[in-house]
């Protein structure tokens, strides 16, 4: 292992799974869920009280899975479906119809599950874009950090990024943070006509605090401004509201945020929790690497956002 990386066991975090507990239970349709990822997570979250599974993809091979974990599935609608495309197609109709209350990846490929997921056939189009949220917490669960958009947005212009700002501040206000603190992530501090995100960054700021109440926002900031209290005095930025103790990121592409996310997790041991938001229902889009404690903290903020 490199002296670099992180050997701590992630934790999902107690204050969202417990608040993901006293909401109304929300029905999750998994897409293609006859695997042992999806499955294992399926059955730890019914049990935990946090969702009841609508599972979409081969039947049998649902069943294995179920029988492996000692699991009686037998209360739970199984739809019958043949191949990626189809069990995708059938989870997000399901959703769209209103049979289901959240969007769940199970044993399928990204592309095919947020095919299924944009179609205009599966009814989840709400005229917003579809923003992915990381939602993670230290090994202790005593801080977070939320940053979009991490894997859904390749190169989110500046209305996706105004529209993933808002979405940022509504999860984080759901889960108890009622001011929370915002950085739009440059590699800067001042605005300079030759690093693009620095000029974006001061746009975005400018808007949010025209337009989003309940919040606080600052930008463009270099990643050691948003994270480092040491930093904000080095460089005598202590008057700004939101530098050395931010909340969120939003960053300018899906390269620093893919990039950040997977420091926070393989450098420091940080649970991350992904939802997909701008849909009509919550998306989870799970990964074949993401840990159990991970997955335990999607379907959670899942089931919060899901609560309304």
């Amino acid at each position: 292992m490199s002296s670099f990386l992180s050997g701590a066991v992630a934790e999902a975090p107690a204050h969202i799974i417990f608040k993901a507990q006293n909401a109304p239970t929300p029905r999750v349709a998994i897409a293609r869920a006859g695997a042992p990822l999806p499955m294992m997570a399926a059955m730890e979250a019914t049990q935990a009280n946090m969702m009841v599974p609508l599972f979409t993809g081969e039947q049998d091979m649902i069943q294995v899975e179920a029988n492996k974990l000692g699991w009686d599935i037998s209360p739970y609608e199984i739809i019958n479906t043949t191949g990626e495309a189809e069990a995708g197609n059938a989870a997000a109709i399901a959703c769209g119809e209103g049979r289901a209350d959240v969007l769940m990846k199970g044993h399928l490929h990204t592309d095919a599950f947020m095919r299924a997921a944009v179609s205009r056939g599966a009814g989840l189009r709400t005229g917003k874009r579809f923003v992915h949220i990381f939602h993670i917490t230290t090994t202790d669960g005593s801080r977070s950090i939320t940053i979009s958009d991490a894997a859904v947005n390749v190169n989110p212009n500046l209305d996706t990024r105004r529209d993933a700002t808002m979405e940022v501040v509504n999860l984080l206000h759901k889960i108890g943070n009622q001011r929370p603190k915002v950085a739009f992530l440059s590699a800067t501090e001042s605005p300079i006509e030759s690093v693009p995100s620095s000029m974006e960054a001061r746009e975005l700021r400018d808007w949010a605090i025209e337009n989003i109440k309940s919040a606080d926002f600052s930008g463009p900031l270099a990643f050691d401004l948003i994270m480092s209290p040491e930093a904000v005095q080095a460089k005598d930025l202590t008057n700004d509201p939101v530098a050395g103790q931010a909340d969120a990121i939003i960053v300018p592409d899906i390269v620093s945020g893919n990039a950040l996310f997977k420091s926070f997790v393989y450098l420091t041991g940080g649970c991350a929790g992904g939802i997909v938001m701008g849909a009509k229902v919550p998306i989870l889009l799970t990964s074949r690497a993401d840990p159990s404690a991970a997955r335990l903290s999607s379907i959670a903020l899942g089931a919060i956002m899901a609560a309304g």
